[in-house]
């Protein structure tokens, strides 16, 4: 478990292509005695700090947790750099929001929200203690302070500052997170501070990239049940807010290309894979097909 690794910091727009940027010209970028990152990334330090985690709660680099702690990219942080290095694919904010909502180790408060927490309608309150009585029965004991600090940058995460703020920023308090365009959190009453989670609609999900969740969760397996697809702790339901009308369209997706087929009949309720990829091989096919635009 892990949490406020993030320096109060949510992630601001560009800071993801310039981290890999970054990285790609010196995986010791964060670490390095000869050079300044601060003058490298152009941000101050307690950012720098929160750039280095979120490029791995993101699952774009990994590093050493022991040694010389410089930062590699994962395979998908590869194929983002190579394809999309700018972010700026609805897909590759999916895929981000895969490997950060399945993140338990590094990224514990937005695992819960996304998999445990079934609330769809909450208060900064219900979030706090929710968390709270997890943790306690994980056999963490932490700082309410710390659990309150996650719910703050989860919010601005995905709610953009325009939806959750009555008084007018200065334009560099008003920079949004990226995340934001995926439309998971809405807010139902800004004097009461109280919000929802929303739906994802089906249209802004590529197939392969509901096909890598679902690919690499399914372990080989041939055969999984709606439910599971829906409900299971990091499978597309729960990752993507999806309700099952929203899913069954997702699928329906996925059906054209020939890979699985949902099936409805002689009471099973399941998708059939009928042809195995791995997730970057997904992953690959994501941004192969997307190659035109």
């Amino acid at each position: 478990m892990r949490f406020r690794a993030h320096e109060t910091f949510f992630i601001r727009k560009g800071w993801l292509s310039k981290g890999m940027k970054a990285v790609a010209n010196d995986p010791e970028v964060f670490i390095s005695k000869e050079i300044n990152p601060m003058d490298v990334l152009g941000i101050g330090s307690n950012m720098v700090k929160s750039l280095r985690y979120w490029m791995q709660a993101v699952g774009i680099t990994t590093e050493p947790k022991s040694g010389r702690r410089n930062q590699n990219f994962t395979s998908l942080g590869a194929q983002i750099y190579e394809h999309d290095k700018y972010v700026e694919e609805i897909g590759t904010l999916l895929l981000l929001q895969y490997e950060l909502a399945k993140n338990y180790e590094n990224a514990t408060s937005w695992y819960f929200f996304f998999n445990e927490y079934n609330s769809p309608e909450f208060s900064k309150e219900d979030f706090v203690k929710a968390l709270q009585e997890y943790t306690v029965m994980k056999g963490e004991s932490v700082a309410v302070g710390s659990l309150e600090g996650d719910f703050n940058c989860i919010i601005s995460t995905y709610l953009p500052k325009y939806k959750s703020s009555t008084k007018v920023s200065s334009p560099e308090n008003n920079i949004d997170c990226p995340f934001g365009e995926l439309g998971l959190i809405d807010i139902m009453n800004r004097e009461k501070k109280t919000y929802r989670k929303a739906i994802t609609a089906a249209a802004s999900i590529d197939p392969w990239i509901a096909l890598a969740v679902i690919m690499e969760n399914a372990n080989e397996r041939t055969e999984i049940s709606l439910n599971e697809l829906l409900t299971a702790p990091c499978n597309i339901g729960k990752v993507f807010n999806l309700d099952v009308i929203t899913m069954i369209d997702v699928l329906h997706g996925c059906e054209k290309l020939g890979v699985m087929k949902i099936i409805r009949t002689a009471g099973l309720d399941v998708v059939r894979i009928n042809e195995q990829y791995s997730f970057d091989q997904c992953v690959n096919n994501y941004y192969e097909s997307i190659g035109g635009r």
